[in-house]
């Protein structure tokens, strides 16, 4: 891992998520990139100047101000040691993360979300939705501020077909990192039932293919897939959850039979999802 891609817009959930990137960069001794969109409203831009957007006397304003803001918000502690670069884009929010992530050759976006309660609320139906369903690279969400980021524990959430090994390799480089024992869990429910016999067979023809010993093998009842990560994330204490994402479909087959309640005051933890 050589570049990590910070999309802020100087709000305290971005500086949560840039907290933890440079945690993550000072142990990978990576470069972050702060990515920042500016929105300008329509009356500032003159047609006439749509074409050379950069130059315009209204963009020029609009750009020192928030040169400004990157080098306050650059001069946080937890930046020290690491080499910080800034980009302002003029794009919808998740477009401009896609490109900017392509054209840097970036190898990890951190984003801060204010999702709600739930998991569902934390990643769908929102701008940190179309980022994860575009990216072809993980993409690490944070909610809430971390005072010190560490993986010991990793859950990875998954159905263990033979689409879900196609990612796990970077599961595996992930949780390496910070030498984190992985804690493979299959969430059983009502409408998503199997027998133990064949989900233990289902995760140990998984976990043959890999060559790791850091791990657990785990079987979750619950009323839904949400609901059972939450809560065995709960139980184990878990540092992080990694799920899998299908490209265009989103996570909406992952959440397909979840039946979403709010889960009041529950501090979600850190979710980082990985492209099959």
């Amino acid at each position: 891992m050589k570049k990590i891609l910070v999309p802020i817009d100087f709000s305290k959930e971005a500086q949560y998520a840039a907290k933890v990137a440079a945690k993550i960069a000072k142990k990978t001794k990576s470069e972050i990139y702060l990515l920042h969109m500016l929105d300008l409203p329509s009356s500032t831009v003159d047609p006439v100047e749509m074409s050379n957007l950069y130059e315009g006397p209204q963009t020029v304003f609009f750009m020192k101000g928030i040169h400004k803001r990157f080098e306050k918000f650059k001069k946080l502690p937890f930046f020290k040691g690491v080499k910080v670069n800034e980009t302002v884009r003029f794009h919808k929010a998740f477009d401009g993360v896609i490109e900017e992530s392509k054209k840097n050759k970036v190898d990890l976006i951190v984003m801060g979300s204010q999702g709600s309660t739930g998991l569902k609320e934390m990643l769908v139906g929102s701008n940190t939705e179309k980022v994860v369903r575009h990216s072809n690279i993980p993409v690490l969400v944070i909610k809430q501020d971390i005072k010190n980021f560490d993986i010991k524990d990793m859950i990875f959430a998954s159905d263990f077909t033979a689409k879900s090994k196609k990612s796990f390799k970077n599961v595996l480089d992930f949780a390496n990192i910070f030498k984190a024992k992985i804690h493979l869990l299959f969430i059983n429910t009502v409408h998503n039932f199997e027998s133990t016999k064949i989900t233990n067979i289902k995760l140990n023809n998984f976990i043959s293919d890999f060559n790791f010993k850091n791990y657990t093998l785990n079987i979750y009842n619950d009323t839904t897939i949400e609901e059972g990560i939450l809560h065995f994330g709960k139980e184990i204490n878990a540092d992080l959850i990694a799920i899998n994402t299908h490209g265009r479909s989103g996570l909406s087959q992952l959440f397909s039979e979840s039946i979403s309640k709010e889960l009041a005051n529950h501090a979600i933890r850190p979710v980082i999802t990985f492209k099959i």
